[in-house]
Protein backbone atom coordinates (compact mmCIF):
# COMPACT_ATOMS: atom_id res chain seq x y z
CA UNK A 1 0.00 0.00 0.00
CA UNK A 2 1.39 3.56 -1.24
CA UNK A 3 2.16 6.22 1.50
CA UNK A 4 0.32 9.52 1.51
CA UNK A 5 2.28 12.10 1.20
CA UNK A 6 2.31 14.89 3.51
CA UNK A 7 2.23 18.91 2.10
CA UNK A 8 2.83 20.69 5.17
CA UNK A 9 5.28 24.31 5.45
CA UNK A 10 9.27 23.62 6.27
CA UNK A 11 10.31 25.29 9.55
CA UNK A 12 13.57 23.61 10.75
CA UNK A 13 17.27 24.12 9.70
CA UNK A 14 17.33 20.36 8.78
CA UNK A 15 14.37 20.67 6.23
CA UNK A 16 15.58 23.45 5.07
CA UNK A 17 18.96 21.65 3.95
CA UNK A 18 17.24 18.87 2.71
CA UNK A 19 15.60 21.83 -0.01
CA UNK A 20 18.90 22.45 -0.39
CA UNK A 21 19.51 18.58 -1.99
CA UNK A 22 16.67 18.91 -3.60
CA UNK A 23 17.57 21.72 -5.42
CA UNK A 24 20.44 19.47 -6.83
CA UNK A 25 18.64 16.73 -7.53
CA UNK A 26 16.27 18.60 -9.39
CA UNK A 27 18.33 21.47 -11.48
CA UNK A 28 22.23 20.41 -11.47
CA UNK A 29 23.12 24.14 -10.07
CA UNK A 30 23.87 25.45 -6.92
CA UNK A 31 21.31 25.48 -3.96
CA UNK A 32 19.74 29.26 -2.29
CA UNK A 33 21.69 29.83 0.57
CA UNK A 34 19.87 28.83 3.89
CA UNK A 35 20.79 31.61 5.25
CA UNK A 36 18.49 33.80 2.94
CA UNK A 37 15.79 31.19 2.36
CA UNK A 38 15.84 31.25 6.11
CA UNK A 39 15.26 34.97 6.45
CA UNK A 40 12.77 35.31 3.66
CA UNK A 41 10.17 32.86 5.96
CA UNK A 42 10.89 34.54 9.32
CA UNK A 43 9.76 37.79 6.85
CA UNK A 44 6.66 37.00 5.66
CA UNK A 45 7.78 34.83 3.42
CA UNK A 46 6.99 30.30 3.27
CA UNK A 47 8.62 27.18 2.48
CA UNK A 48 6.10 24.18 1.95
CA UNK A 49 7.34 20.48 1.53
CA UNK A 50 5.94 17.31 0.46
CA UNK A 51 7.24 14.21 2.50
CA UNK A 52 7.22 10.66 1.67
CA UNK A 53 7.25 9.37 5.46
CA UNK A 54 10.49 11.45 6.72
CA UNK A 55 11.93 12.02 3.11
CA UNK A 56 11.21 15.69 1.62
CA UNK A 57 10.27 15.21 -2.35
CA UNK A 58 9.39 18.51 -3.37
CA UNK A 59 8.99 22.08 -2.18
CA UNK A 60 7.59 25.31 -2.88
CA UNK A 61 9.46 29.06 -2.04
CA UNK A 62 8.19 32.15 -1.87
CA UNK A 63 9.10 35.40 -0.37
CA UNK A 64 7.35 38.75 0.32
CA UNK A 65 7.06 41.68 -2.91
CA UNK A 66 6.48 45.06 -3.39
CA UNK A 67 5.77 46.67 -6.66
CA UNK A 68 5.19 50.50 -4.82
CA UNK A 69 1.55 49.96 -5.12
CA UNK A 70 0.72 47.01 -3.00
CA UNK A 71 2.56 43.35 -1.48
CA UNK A 72 2.04 40.30 -2.54
CA UNK A 73 3.61 36.84 -2.59
CA UNK A 74 6.79 36.38 -4.83
CA UNK A 75 6.58 32.37 -5.43
CA UNK A 76 10.38 31.90 -6.94
CA UNK A 77 11.09 28.42 -6.82
CA UNK A 78 8.76 24.47 -7.14
CA UNK A 79 10.63 21.03 -7.52
CA UNK A 80 9.67 17.76 -6.97
CA UNK A 81 11.92 14.60 -7.35
CA UNK A 82 12.26 13.35 -10.91
CA UNK A 83 10.58 9.96 -8.88
CA UNK A 84 7.47 11.69 -7.50
CA UNK A 85 6.15 13.56 -10.66
CA UNK A 86 3.04 13.10 -11.99
CA UNK A 87 1.18 12.85 -8.73
CA UNK A 88 -0.48 16.12 -8.69
CA UNK A 89 2.40 17.54 -5.58
CA UNK A 90 3.23 20.47 -7.73
CA UNK A 91 -0.82 21.34 -6.97
CA UNK A 92 -0.99 20.37 -3.78
CA UNK A 93 2.35 22.67 -2.97
CA UNK A 94 0.46 25.60 -4.27
CA UNK A 95 -2.99 25.57 -2.86
CA UNK A 96 -1.17 25.14 0.18
CA UNK A 97 0.76 28.34 -0.63
CA UNK A 98 -2.48 29.86 -1.29
CA UNK A 99 -4.40 28.96 1.69
CA UNK A 100 -1.55 30.43 3.33
CA UNK A 101 -1.61 33.30 1.74
CA UNK A 102 -4.90 34.26 1.92
CA UNK A 103 -4.68 33.98 6.39
CA UNK A 104 -1.62 36.22 6.05
CA UNK A 105 -3.44 38.92 3.68
CA UNK A 106 -1.93 37.98 0.76
CA UNK A 107 -3.95 38.60 -2.73
CA UNK A 108 -2.01 37.96 -5.14
CA UNK A 109 1.25 35.43 -6.15
CA UNK A 110 3.28 35.78 -8.68
CA UNK A 111 5.80 33.68 -10.06
CA UNK A 112 7.73 32.86 -13.71
CA UNK A 113 8.20 29.65 -15.77
CA UNK A 114 9.15 28.74 -19.49
CA UNK A 115 6.51 29.03 -21.62
CA UNK A 116 7.65 26.58 -23.67
CA UNK A 117 7.28 23.69 -20.94
CA UNK A 118 3.72 22.26 -21.10
CA UNK A 119 3.62 20.49 -18.19
CA UNK A 120 3.97 23.95 -16.15
CA UNK A 121 1.93 25.59 -18.43
CA UNK A 122 -0.85 23.24 -17.93
CA UNK A 123 -0.63 23.13 -13.96
CA UNK A 124 -0.58 27.21 -13.62
CA UNK A 125 -3.06 28.10 -15.88
CA UNK A 126 -5.65 25.22 -15.99
CA UNK A 127 -5.22 23.36 -12.69
CA UNK A 128 -4.51 26.77 -11.06
CA UNK A 129 -5.87 29.23 -13.45
CA UNK A 130 -3.18 31.78 -13.09
CA UNK A 131 -2.92 33.79 -16.10
CA UNK A 132 -0.22 35.52 -18.03
CA UNK A 133 0.39 38.63 -20.37
CA UNK A 134 3.88 39.61 -19.06
CA UNK A 135 6.73 38.02 -21.73
CA UNK A 136 10.25 39.08 -20.38
CA UNK A 137 13.05 38.08 -22.75
CA UNK A 138 15.98 36.09 -21.39
CA UNK A 139 14.85 36.95 -17.90
CA UNK A 140 17.59 35.59 -15.80
CA UNK A 141 20.58 35.87 -18.53
CA UNK A 142 22.51 32.57 -19.33
CA UNK A 143 21.88 29.96 -16.93
CA UNK A 144 23.76 26.74 -16.75
CA UNK A 145 21.45 24.18 -15.29
CA UNK A 146 20.09 21.24 -17.22
CA UNK A 147 16.70 22.42 -17.84
CA UNK A 148 18.02 25.79 -19.13
CA UNK A 149 21.31 25.63 -20.77
CA UNK A 150 21.64 26.99 -24.12
CA UNK A 151 19.33 29.01 -24.78
CA UNK A 152 17.82 32.39 -23.81
CA UNK A 153 15.60 32.05 -20.60
CA UNK A 154 12.98 34.06 -22.13
CA UNK A 155 9.59 33.75 -19.11
CA UNK A 156 6.10 34.22 -18.49
CA UNK A 157 5.66 36.53 -15.75
CA UNK A 158 2.01 34.87 -14.15
CA UNK A 159 -0.64 36.50 -11.83
CA UNK A 160 -2.52 34.59 -9.51
CA UNK A 161 -5.32 36.47 -8.21
CA UNK A 162 -5.95 34.23 -5.19
CA UNK A 163 -9.70 35.50 -4.19
CA UNK A 164 -10.79 35.76 -8.06
CA UNK A 165 -13.86 34.48 -9.22
CA UNK A 166 -11.31 33.32 -12.11
CA UNK A 167 -10.01 31.15 -9.70
CA UNK A 168 -12.51 30.65 -6.83
CA UNK A 169 -15.60 30.24 -9.54
CA UNK A 170 -13.81 29.03 -13.18
CA UNK A 171 -16.24 29.25 -16.20
CA UNK A 172 -16.12 25.81 -17.99
CA UNK A 173 -12.96 24.95 -20.21
CA UNK A 174 -13.27 24.96 -23.25
CA UNK A 175 -13.16 20.92 -24.84
CA UNK A 176 -12.84 21.46 -28.49
CA UNK A 177 -10.36 23.28 -30.94
CA UNK A 178 -12.85 24.14 -32.73
CA UNK A 179 -14.23 27.13 -30.98
CA UNK A 180 -10.69 29.38 -31.02
CA UNK A 181 -8.72 30.83 -33.98
CA UNK A 182 -4.78 29.34 -34.98
CA UNK A 183 -2.79 31.94 -34.98
CA UNK A 184 -0.09 29.90 -36.76
CA UNK A 185 0.08 26.63 -38.12
CA UNK A 186 2.56 23.90 -37.60
CA UNK A 187 3.90 20.80 -38.84
CA UNK A 188 6.22 17.70 -38.44
CA UNK A 189 9.80 17.92 -40.09
CA UNK A 190 11.47 14.97 -41.31
CA UNK A 191 13.01 14.00 -38.40
CA UNK A 192 9.72 13.48 -36.57
CA UNK A 193 9.84 16.74 -34.65
CA UNK A 194 7.16 19.77 -34.28
CA UNK A 195 8.34 22.99 -36.15
CA UNK A 196 6.67 26.46 -36.79
CA UNK A 197 6.59 27.76 -40.78
CA UNK A 198 9.14 30.49 -41.18
CA UNK A 199 6.10 33.34 -41.70
CA UNK A 200 5.24 33.30 -38.43
CA UNK A 201 6.01 37.56 -38.89
CA UNK A 202 3.34 37.53 -41.89
CA UNK A 203 0.77 35.85 -40.00
CA UNK A 204 0.67 38.15 -37.00
CA UNK A 205 1.28 41.17 -39.47
CA UNK A 206 -2.21 40.59 -39.85
CA UNK A 207 -3.48 40.28 -36.45
CA UNK A 208 -5.46 43.46 -36.05
CA UNK A 209 -8.03 41.25 -38.04
CA UNK A 210 -8.37 39.25 -35.26
CA UNK A 211 -11.99 39.85 -33.40
CA UNK A 212 -10.86 41.51 -30.19
CA UNK A 213 -14.01 41.11 -28.23
CA UNK A 214 -15.03 37.14 -27.99
CA UNK A 215 -12.70 34.63 -29.97
CA UNK A 216 -10.15 33.27 -28.12
CA UNK A 217 -6.46 32.30 -30.31
CA UNK A 218 -4.48 29.64 -29.83
CA UNK A 219 -0.79 29.32 -29.90
CA UNK A 220 0.61 25.71 -30.40
CA UNK A 221 3.71 24.97 -28.14
CA UNK A 222 5.75 21.57 -28.17
CA UNK A 223 4.55 18.71 -25.97
CA UNK A 224 8.41 17.72 -25.34
CA UNK A 225 10.33 20.88 -25.30
CA UNK A 226 13.58 19.25 -23.41
CA UNK A 227 13.16 16.19 -25.78
CA UNK A 228 13.39 18.82 -28.94
CA UNK A 229 16.44 20.47 -27.22
CA UNK A 230 18.17 17.15 -27.14
CA UNK A 231 17.76 16.19 -30.46
CA UNK A 232 17.65 19.60 -32.24
CA UNK A 233 18.45 22.53 -30.34
CA UNK A 234 18.74 24.57 -33.43
CA UNK A 235 15.22 23.90 -33.70
CA UNK A 236 14.55 24.83 -29.75
CA UNK A 237 16.11 27.76 -30.47
CA UNK A 238 13.48 28.38 -33.35
CA UNK A 239 10.42 27.87 -31.08
CA UNK A 240 11.80 30.23 -28.38
CA UNK A 241 12.10 33.01 -30.70
CA UNK A 242 9.39 32.56 -32.69
CA UNK A 243 6.89 32.09 -29.52
CA UNK A 244 8.48 35.06 -28.21
CA UNK A 245 7.70 37.18 -31.28
CA UNK A 246 4.25 35.66 -31.29
CA UNK A 247 3.49 36.13 -27.40
CA UNK A 248 4.78 39.29 -26.98
CA UNK A 249 2.60 40.79 -30.30
CA UNK A 250 -0.18 39.17 -28.96
CA UNK A 251 0.14 40.35 -25.42
CA UNK A 252 0.42 43.86 -26.80
CA UNK A 253 -2.98 44.10 -28.31
CA UNK A 254 -4.94 42.94 -24.73
CA UNK A 255 -4.64 39.18 -24.54
CA UNK A 256 -3.10 36.92 -21.50
CA UNK A 257 -2.68 33.40 -21.79
CA UNK A 258 -5.19 31.83 -19.97
CA UNK A 259 -5.30 28.47 -20.56
CA UNK A 260 -4.08 24.96 -22.61
CA UNK A 261 -5.90 22.46 -24.75
CA UNK A 262 -4.23 19.50 -26.52
CA UNK A 263 -5.40 17.49 -29.30
CA UNK A 264 -5.20 13.95 -28.84
CA UNK A 265 -2.16 12.67 -30.51
CA UNK A 266 -0.94 15.56 -31.62
CA UNK A 267 2.97 16.64 -30.56
CA UNK A 268 2.08 20.13 -29.69
CA UNK A 269 -0.02 21.77 -26.80
CA UNK A 270 -1.94 25.10 -27.68
CA UNK A 271 -2.45 28.07 -25.23
CA UNK A 272 -5.67 29.92 -25.04
CA UNK A 273 -5.46 33.65 -25.16
CA UNK A 274 -8.59 35.63 -24.50
CA UNK A 275 -8.80 39.71 -24.06
CA UNK A 276 -7.60 40.35 -20.44
CA UNK A 277 -10.32 42.90 -19.83
CA UNK A 278 -13.20 39.87 -20.24
CA UNK A 279 -11.43 38.19 -17.56
CA UNK A 280 -12.78 38.10 -14.22
CA UNK A 281 -9.73 39.32 -12.27
CA UNK A 282 -8.42 41.80 -9.79
CA UNK A 283 -5.49 44.11 -12.72
CA UNK A 284 -4.64 46.18 -10.28
CA UNK A 285 -1.29 45.79 -9.95
CA UNK A 286 1.78 44.71 -11.93
CA UNK A 287 3.53 41.99 -11.30
CA UNK A 288 7.10 41.23 -10.37
CA UNK A 289 9.73 37.91 -11.14
CA UNK A 290 10.11 34.86 -9.40
CA UNK A 291 10.75 31.51 -11.42
CA UNK A 292 9.00 28.27 -10.87
CA UNK A 293 11.01 26.25 -13.97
Amino acid sequence: MTRPIAVRRLTSLDEFKAVQHLERTVWGMDPIPIHQTLTAVKNGGILIGSFDGDRLVGFCYAFPGFDGKRTYLCSHMMGVDPSYRGMGLGKRMKWAQREWALSRGYSLITWTYDPLESVNASLNLNALRAICSTYVENCYGEMDDELNRGLPTDRFQVEWWLDSPHVTNPAPPPTTMDLHRRVCDWFVNPDGLPQLPENVEQTLAGAEHFPDATDSLLVPIPVRFQHIKSRDPVLARDWRMKTRTIFQALFSKGYAAAGTLRQSGEPVHYYVLQQRKRLRIDASAETKKGDES
